[in-house]
């Protein structure tokens, strides 16, 4: 009898120390690699999976920033930019293009010696850079309202699709023709694009305003869509526009991620933190976890085959200009 009693005794402190049992971070820090000479604003980032090598477009420094991940260093500063917006390398043709915000142009580089290939003027303000993989095309997002399409193998202008207004971020399908836009500045609204008809086909419109950062969940049918005014995390139905889910989310946000391998999303923003929510399904989607970062540390890049999030912090006082590493964890 004091056997078995004491058995489950030891059965109910067990579980009671599991239920206190701290649950572990989404995210874990492992790595900094000081930006020393950049000053200002930081925007979006790209990388080399193979050549282990980060590249990050520092807006307010008219330069981009060449990281070496492997060996944990920055390596060089391509100069002579006009604020860095959008920046993507294409490993297929060994090429980095870079969309500049200042003189609209999209600039060609060899993604090795950096060497300037060929140049491409949009209206002005190019933004954010996208890749169609199937068809080896580059979109640009741009001016008053426009995505440009490049071949990117001959860096040729192909096409636009004309906008309400001048795009932010936006996101391809893989395995079908849509492209899904925010467009905030046109009655914060979604614009969805047939990139086959080059036309948009349909508008969403958004209660929330400033819809900055978005991420698609292409197998579920999701959307994720975060605005800053105010602060939320919606998530809708990309078929329909129909919103499923809305969480209030971190201030300033200015980039999301879809974590497709543990089903989570990650929000950086300038307010000073990285959000983290769980997708339980495709419905229903609850907060995990908040990070402190920086002020100001709003852009990011995850990165799925590295299991690594890539976040920007801009020099501000005393706080050094930096990309902090975070390696999600299972």
């Amino acid at each position: 009898m004091k056997l078995r009693l004491l058995a489950i005794l030891a059965g109910v402190f067990a579980l009671a120390g599991a239920a206190q049992a701290p649950k572990r971070d989404a995210l874990r820090q492992v790595q900094t690699i000081p930006l020393s000479n950049v000053e200002g604003r930081i925007d979006h980032m790209s990388i080399d999976v193979q050549g282990e090598r980060l590249f990050v477009a520092a807006l307010g420094n008219n330069t981009l920033e060449v990281l070496d991940l492997r060996a944990s260093k920055w390596v060089t500063s391509i100069s002579g930019l006009k604020e860095p917006q959008g920046v993507f390398f294409g490993p297929k043709d060994n090429k980095l293009f870079v969309a500049n915000g200042d003189d609209g142009s999209l600039r060609i580089f060899e993604g090795i010696s950096h060497k300037l290939l060929a140049t491409e003027h949009f209206s002005s303000d190019a933004d954010n850079v996208r890749y169609d993989v199937a068809r080896n095309q580059i979109y640009v997002g741009y001016g008053e309202g426009a995505l440009g399409i490049m071949d990117a193998t001959t860096g040729q202008k192909v096409a636009d699709i004309p906008l309400g207004a001048h795009p932010e971020s936006f996101r391809l399908e893989e395995s079908g023709t849509m492209i899904f836009v925010n467009v905030p500045n046109a009655n914060h609204s979604i614009a969805v694009l047939d990139r086959v008809k080059r036309s948009v086909i349909a508008t969403w419109t958004l209660q929330a305003q400033a819809n900055f950062p978005m991420a698609l969940d292409e197998p579920d049918h999701r959307l994720l869509v975060v605005t800053r005014r105010p602060a939320h995390f919606i998530v809708l139905d990309s078929q329909t526009g129909k919103p499923v889910a809305s969480q209030s989310a971190v201030g300033d946000a200015d980039d999301v991620f879809y974590d497709a391998a543990r089903k989570r999303i990650y929000i950086s923003g300038g307010e000073g933190f990285i959000d983290i929510f769980e997708q339980s399904d495709p419905d229903h989607y609850r907060p995990i976890g908040r990070i402190p970062t920086a002020s100001g540390a709003r852009t990011s890049l995850f990165v799925p085959e590295l299991k690594r999030l890539y976040l920007a912090v801009p020099h501000r006082g005393s706080q050094t200009a930096e990309i902090r590493i975070y390696e999600a964890q299972p």
